[in-house]
């Protein structure tokens, strides 16, 4: 994944007139109708991801943010990026858990897991980043290969297994960036953590990412640790939610502030496991539901030789199956508590249609690999746009309508 388009490259300006290397120019650029900028948007990306794509998919991820470190030390540099991204994409606030923000649109957790590309990747122009997942001690994931792309589909499989450098490292990490936009955090286990004792992980690291998270995603749903799913048992579950809505509550009065806790669930649940979860979490007043997690089923793909891959799918194909569990998931909740909708968002209409469903923010993970950091600009810009035409003052009143 290759960041940036008009740096370094003779571009034409929206106008038609002649190439310019200039800021103003670059700045013109991409101001231009979101229309235009999508045709053209990326243009250094893609010419490069081709390039990227001939190394495998870890490698290239690793690579991208060598590159993306190393840029970042340029005077200026970080400034660009700002003006180019995050100063065009426009302002569409929503409420959710306490919190005011931005823009709907956030990062799902996985592209980085260590804290170590905060500051860059809020200047995407999401309107929160969510970091990890991040296990108390540190472990090297699963053996390699274990990322694989499906460009015909715009999907990935991966079973990385909560492959990160530890919640102590990633503490200092977030600690030494500060917050440049609202962060979430997302916890796990340890793969050599018994599942008896895996409310013990949780809590170690919910104890220490507290103090710099604006909200933390309970991650039970990875299909890439041995047992985890099983926690979305009900008995699990609720052992689970009790003791860590206990702590947070314990924690908040320690801080003096109140970070959100939020669920990330499995899009691999029957009606029952769903409505069971629901019960659960406005049983113990959790703040959020995140859904969904990848897939461990292959939806469309069965041409696909790279399905046989064992891990969890993301992108396109989970696109349906994630919002059948959102609109599932919403009739249980009845807008209670909010729903971050997850899976297969690559444009404003696949993100109203999660919207609609019963989501109040989405994230995108696998449209950013494949479309670089221009779709985030594009999926706002389209979001306003149906806000605007609907007539209605907010994002929430336009989903409300779209609703009935």
């Amino acid at each position: 994944m290759i960041l940036f388009d008009s740096i370094g490259v003779r571009t034409r300006r929206a106008d038609g007139g002649n190439p310019s290397l200039t800021a103003r120019s670059i700045l013109r650029y991409h101001s231009a109708p979101t229309e235009l900028y999508t045709a053209r948007e990326n243009k250094l990306y893609k010419l490069l991801r081709p390039l990227l794509f001939l190394l495998d998919a870890e490698t290239g991820h690793q690579l991208t943010f060598l590159l993306l470190r190393g840029l970042y030390r340029i005077p200026g540099f970080p400034w660009l990026v700002r003006s180019i991204y995050a100063r065009r994409t426009p302002r569409l606030p929503v409420e959710a858990m306490g919190m005011r923000f931005p823009n709907p649109l956030g990062l799902a957790a996985g592209l980085d897991k260590n804290a170590e590309r905060a500051r860059p990747l809020s200047d995407f122009g999401f309107g929160w980043i969510e970091l990890g997942t991040v296990t108390p001690r540190p472990q090297p994931g699963n053996p390699r290969p274990r990322l694989f792309r499906l460009p015909r589909q715009a999907a990935l499989i991966n079973r990385m297994g909560f492959n990160n450098l530890g919640v102590e490292r990633f503490v200092e990490n977030l600690r030494r960036q500060g917050r440049p936009c609202l962060i979430g955090v997302n916890i796990g286990k340890n793969k050599d953590t018994p599942l008896d004792r895996a409310t013990e992980d949780y809590l170690t690291a919910l104890r220490a990412v507290y103090p710099y998270a604006d909200y933390i995603a309970v991650n039970i749903s990875s299909p890439n640790t041995p047992g985890l799913r099983a926690l979305q048992t009900a008995e699990n579950l609720d052992e689970l939610l009790r003791a860590l809505k206990s702590e947070q509550t314990a924690l908040a009065q320690a801080h003096r502030r109140y970070a959100p806790l939020a669920l990330k669930i499995a899009p691999d649940l029957d009606d029952e496991q769903i409505a069971g979860i629901a019960r659960l979490v406005l049983e113990h007043g959790f703040d959020a539901v995140i859904a969904t997690n990848t897939t461990v089923t292959r939806p469309g793909l069965e041409q696909e030789p790279l399905a046989q891959e064992a891990g969890g799918l993301s992108g396109r194909p989970l696109k349906a199956l994630s919002t059948e569990v959102i609109r599932k998931l919403h009739r249980h909740l009845q807008g209670k508590i909010p729903i971050i909708g997850a899976g297969g968002v690559e444009s404003a209409e696949d993100a109203w249609e999660k919207l609609v469903a019963g989501a109040d923010l989405v994230q995108i993970y696998s449209a950013l690999i494949y479309r670089g950091p221009g779709v985030v600009r594009c999926i706002v810009e389209g979001l306003k746009r149906r806000v605007e035409d609907s007539g209605a003052a907010s994002l929430a009143e336009a989903v409300a309508r779209a609703r009935r």
